[in-house]
Formats: C-alpha cells, structure tokens, sequence
C-alpha cells in the first residue's frame, strides 16, 4: 500500500525531483517509446502527487496544474503514472482519488480537462470524467481524448 501526499514544486526535495522525473521517462520516454521534452516548464507552477512504497521510492505520480498553464479555461491532472511493480493493484485508481481531491482542494470552483490515452477512457469515466464531442487526436504517436470532469 502506498502512502499519498501533495506538495507544491517548491517544496519537493532535490531526491523526490529526482524520483519523478525517473519514474515519467521510465514509463512515458522508455515503455511508451515516446521521445519528447518531458520537463515542459509546467512543473514549477504545478502541485505534484506522489505515492510512496514503504522505503520512500515513488511509484505512483500525477501532476495538478492550475487554469492557465496547460488550457485557458481548465485546471488539469497530468502525467497520471504508475510504476510496473504496482499496476493492476488499485492504486491508480488511489492515485486519481487524490488527485481529484487535491486539484478540487488547492483550485476550487474549476473544471478539471485531461488529456486521456484512448484505453484508459473507461477507467477515467468510472471516475466522473466526460469525454468532449469529437475531441480525440494523437499526441506522440498515441491516441488520446480530451475529457473533463465538473
């Protein structure tokens, strides 16, 4: 069972930067086979959501991104990660239950958009989320869907 918490970027310790940026490129620049700029300037501004094994490795991550920095008009949660050892355990589902409290906490009164990998689109709706009319498109060579959740 992991151990979740939320921290802004300036409050991340040089060694959980570290674990994050580790775990994204792990999953989405290795197993994913997606080439591309990872750091995107959108963490600073960003609270980060980490879940944490018993010997303080991340093995769960996602990011909360105030209205402005990734869509004009949407607070969003990005980088939804989970790592090998803990898939199909139930903790990405943990992992987005904090993160819809935590955004809906730390950004009250906004709407919530992601941008979902199209095989997990039932996954997000079983968490409230609503795909919008005709809002599939490919980001690095994957198909994706905006949804949002109110």
């Amino acid at each position: 069972m992991l151990q979740y918490s939320i921290k802004s970027f300036n409050d991340l310790t040089l060694d959980q930067l570290y674990r994050i940026m580790i775990l994204r490129q792990e999953v989405f620049v290795v197993e994913q086979d997606c080439p591309y700029l990872d750091a995107d300037g959108k963490d600073q501004e960003s609270h980060h959501v980490m879940g944490t094994d018993s010997e303080g490795r991340i093995q769960s991550y996602a990011r909360l991104v105030p209205k402005e920095i990734s869509y004009p008009k949407y607070n969003s949660i990005g980088r939804v990660i989970t790592s090998k050892d803990y898939r199909g355990k139930g903790e990405g589902k943990k992992l987005m239950q904090v993160s819809i409290d935590g955004i809906k906490q730390l950004y009250p009164n906004g709407t919530t958009k992601i941008s979902a990998q199209v095989y997990a689109l039932p996954f997000y709706r079983s968490l409230g989320f609503e795909e919008l009319d005709d809002a599939r498109y490919d980001e690095d060579g994957i198909p994706h869907a905006a949804m949002i959740l109110n």
